[in-house]
């Protein structure tokens, strides 16, 4: 079974994400032993950030932004979609935290909707997002 790095560089849905994780180094954080839980922003949801915001984090200046933004996409261990709360606050790998929320059987996280949910890994799981979240 692949790994999270692995899964985001094979998933043709991912390709700005793993550029981002490529970029930042968080490749070989998630790479390792783990578990964790990537909340994955799509390029759709990429798409939706203001003209040039990833040109600009890309930049080997801001590659710590970078890092930072992606690592607010981060929690320690393995959550699967079931066992989200209404409620329910994540710490982040950079500290800050997540809110989950549950309306009409729909999930979602600091206000993105949770897309697909569950792409199991070596070393946690994935879950999609419709939005990147805001530090």
């Amino acid at each position: 079974m692949s790994n999270i790095t692995q899964v985001v560089k094979q998933e043709k849905y991912m390709t700005t994400l793993n550029r981002g994780v490529t970029a930042s180094g968080l490749d070989q954080v998630l790479s390792g032993t783990g578990p964790f839980t990537l909340f994955a922003p799509s390029d759709l949801a990429f798409g939706k950030l203001e003209g040039g915001t990833i040109e600009g984090l890309l930049k080997t200046e801001n590659k710590l932004k970078l890092a930072d933004l992606l690592n607010h996409h981060v929690v320690a261990g393995k959550i699967e979609f079931k066992d989200l709360k209404d409620g329910e606050k994540l710490k982040t790998m950079n500290g800050k935290e997540l809110s989950v929320h549950i309306k009409d059987g729909k999930v979602s996280v600091n206000g993105a909707t949770i897309q697909q949910r569950d792409v199991k890994t070596s070393n946690g799981v994935i879950h999609s997002l419709d939005a990147v979240l805001k530090n």
